[in-house]
């Protein structure tokens, strides 16, 4: 993984989009999103058949688009995708036991301590999400805000390791999250919501990429 792959990290879920979710999907892939997270949880969210058909769609779009396709939390959906990674909380199965059901896949975990930070880094995980910055509320689970305190301790201690930020990021605080150390900003409603995607990704892209190392 190189760390701009994190540039923008579009999250989404059926519940989480008052219109058609893989037209929302599509637009943002257009606009020039860099990863894309399948997060299908909460009320009425989809399972069984349905969830498998609408992951595979949005699979689809993104490989038209050369986009990674994610999987939050449901490691067993991810195997039968063949997704392009994983991304766990500190509550889901062993980093170890994931890592050997991935070779060759990203996996990312969600840290809120220099304590999961360390456990992610030397268990093997390919970028950590951090968060929430802000106040957020998309995820009706978020644990309260942390600010950048940590997210800018997380990157002091590890210069150049991947890290994604989350949780209340708009186009006009990106900036901060960014230059508190983190490679990307992880967002869902501020895309979900957008009445023109084209235009908000631009103004979430971070457009010196030559500035990373990889």
């Amino acid at each position: 993984m190189k760390r701009h792959d994190l540039d923008v990290y579009f999250i989404m879920g059926t519940n989480n989009c008052s219109g058609d979710p893989l037209f929302i999907l599509e637009k943002a892939l257009q606009a020039g999103i860099t990863m894309f997270q399948l997060r299908e949880k909460g009320v009425g969210a989809l399972t069984g058949v349905e969830l498998v058909q609408f992951a595979k769609s949005c699979q689809k779009l993104c490989r038209q688009y050369n986009v990674p396709f994610i999987v939050n939390d449901h490691v067993e959906l991810a195997l039968e995708m063949v997704a392009d990674g994983v991304h766990v909380g500190q509550d889901d199965r062993n980093l170890a036991q994931i890592r050997t059901l991935f070779p060759g896949k990203w996996i990312g975990v969600s840290v809120h301590s220099m304590k999961e930070m360390d456990a992610a880094v030397t268990g093997g995980a390919d970028y950590v999400g951090i968060g929430p910055i802000f106040e957020t509320t998309s995820k009706l689970d978020a644990k309260g805000a942390a600010g950048v305190t940590f997210l800018s301790q997380a990157r002091a201690t590890y210069l150049s390791y991947p890290i994604v930020a989350i949780g209340g990021i708009t186009a006009e605080n990106a900036r901060e999250v960014r230059a508190a150390g983190a490679d990307g900003v992880a967002v869902i409603s501020v895309i979900c919501q957008s009445t023109d995607i084209m235009e908000t990704v631009k103004a979430l892209k971070y457009h010196s990429l030559s500035s990373y190392k990889n």
